[in-house]
């Protein structure tokens, strides 16, 4: 088509580094950041990330170099996802309960010239780092993480900078390194429950963008919301959400470690609009001791994602003060893929109800080009009746770049065009899928498929339990059979066979747990059920039958 030209005027490579640079000049005394005494506003914030940028750059980091964090969610954790892609770096965030030998695989395997430690991982941070000496020529430079709590006799022997010190070196004049092309990779994500083969998770500039924007969208967020990081920062690079806040000039409240107590202070202190967490967080909301609690009049909205929350969690969260809704995404979709919209014809439904259709996954949000349910082997679309299953699919803008140093994983997952999950689900006549269960978490017993989600959708029921599991436990006649790990309510009690029965009497007596394990159940630092462990578990029991 004649007369059109693309120049600077008119094309700039997308990146959330121009929220940020947004955010200062038009919100510059609004607060960004909270967190204990401390505040800062959106110009303080702009001009400490440029002096970072800077001081990484006098450290010797240049574009594409990798730069890694291990911290929880404290302001340097959000600076540093503005400051290293403002250097033209690639910011690594580790998950913060990673152990020494993990720690160091993946310093290794990321290539990390910088490491940001704080002071509460240290140690963890220096046998790393020990580990990886023995193995690797160069190390990471070591910057310590500090705050008012820190110890004065920490010892600081093998640290190279103080973050704070690091960061006054820098020059708040400095020029951003933009990227050459919006697909230039903003940041690398591990994926969990890997040790021998580590899968990084590549982001571009483009994807952080648009998905930045899509998940404001999905919290229903306006112009400067008060956001409680309840989510890790280190997951999903925070659900795209360090730069989404900055899109709607927000204020960030963060905090170190999460319980309900402090939640509670923060939403009624602070006036929280929306926060984020897996039903595991929401669990601890509801169950959380009645000294515990502030009042507070206004509704939060509640994002929750992971996996499926049950329905009594939701029902138990909104008569609290919580509007919850329900998102679904993985490591590779930058987090948030889809959410539950609320359709209005819902609004009269019976309460039950209400919450089976929040607890759905939904549709894929605006920057995704689309989701959908298919065989994996024929590629067909499974036909919307809510019963037949098959493996979600992503399609669009926000779906990975690929895996780091894995081009063959990488080519697998996006088989015949479209990324494949892993998750099995089932496609409802409005287009709205529901997840079912992971495919390594199906039990196959007697030919028949059993929904893990379903039975512990059950279990959350009984009143006695607050939390629940289930597994394929295997069995010589049945092949498998369902295997319950259940924690109780504290005050109540119940016992195998009285929860054996109250499944039988909701289920189908093939899905009912034939086993079941009192214990407290294993999480990730997500707080999300590390299923693998109780699989292993259920393993060394052997057959029932």
């Amino acid at each position: 088509m004649e007369g059109l030209l693309r120049s600077p005027a008119n094309f700039v490579p997308l990146s959330p580094i121009s929220f940020l640079e947004r955010a200062a000049k038009f919100s510059g005394e609004t607060s960004s950041v909270l967190y204990g005494s401390s505040t800062s506003n959106w110009a303080q914030t702009h001009q400490r990330c440029l002096k970072l940028a800077s001081a990484l750059t006098q450290l010797g980091i240049s574009r594409g170099d990798v730069v890694a964090t291990l911290s929880p969610n404290v302001p340097a954790m959000y600076e540093l996802h503005f400051a290293v892609p403002m250097a033209g770096a690639i910011l690594c965030t580790l998950n913060a309960r990673l152990d020494e030998i993990m720690l160091s695989i993946l310093l290794e395997h990321s290539q990390a010239k910088v490491l940001f430690v704080d002071y509460q991982l240290l140690q963890i941070a220096r046998g790393a780092l020990k580990l990886l000496g023995k193995r690797a020529r160069d190390l990471p430079t070591l910057v310590l993480i500090t705050d008012s709590d820190c110890p004065s006799t920490i010892d600081t022997s093998s640290v190279s900078y103080e973050y704070e010190k690091l960061l006054s070196t820098g020059n708040s004049g400095f020029e951003i390194v933009r990227p050459n092309s919006e697909f230039d990779p903003i940041s690398v994500n591990y994926t969990s429950g890997t040790t021998s083969r580590p899968k990084g998770v590549v982001y571009s500039h483009r994807g952080a963008y648009l998905n930045s924007l899509a998940t404001v969208l999905l919290f229903g967020m306006g112009f400067m919301p008060v956001y409680l990081w309840t989510v890790p920062m280190f997951h999903c690079n925070g659900w795209c959400l360090p730069w989404g806040m900055a899109a709607q000039c927000g204020t960030n409240v963060c905090i170190r470690k999460v319980s309900p107590k402090d939640i509670f202070e923060k939403v009624s202190k602070h006036k929280v609009t929306h926060m984020g967490g897996a039903p595991t967080v929401l669990n601890m909301i509801v169950n959380s001791a009645v000294s515990d609690r502030k009042a507070f009049t206004h509704k939060v909205v509640a994002m929750t994602g992971g996996s499926p929350p049950p329905p009594q969690i939701i029902s138990k969260m909104e008569e609290i003060g919580f509007s919850v809704s329900h998102l679904y995404g993985l490591t590779e979709t930058y987090g948030p893929g889809t959410s539950c919209e609320w359709r209005c014809e819902w609004d009269n439904l019976p309460a039950e109800e209400k919450y089976k259709m929040k607890a759905r996954q939904g549709m894929p949000h605006v920057g995704l080009e689309a989701i959908d349910i298919k065989d994996p082997i024929t590629m067909e679309s499974v036909p919307a009746d809510g019963k037949t299953m098959g493996e979600v699919m992503f399609r669009g803008n926000t779906v990975m770049s690929g895996y780091l140093k894995d081009l063959k994983a990488t080519e697998e997952a996006f088989k015949h065009g479209w990324f494949h999950s892993g998750d099995l689900g089932v496609k409802h006549s409005d287009g709205y899928i529901e997840i079912k269960d992971r495919l390594k978490d199906i039990i196959i017993s007697g030919g028949e498929n059993i929904s893990s989600v379903e039975v512990e959708t059950v279990l959350y029921s009984h009143p006695a339990v607050v939390e629940a599991a289930v597994v394929a436990r295997p069995d010589d006649h049945w092949g498998q059979t369902p295997c319950a790990f259940v924690s109780l309510r504290e005050g109540f009690d119940a016992d195998s066979q009285e929860i054996i029965n109250f499944c039988r009497n909701r289920l189908p007596h093939y899905m009912a747990p034939k086993t079941v394990i009192f214990e407290d159940l294993p999480k990730t630092s997500t707080g999300k059920i590390q299923k693998y462990v109780l699989r292993e578990k259920a393993k060394a029991m052997g057959s029932l039958s």
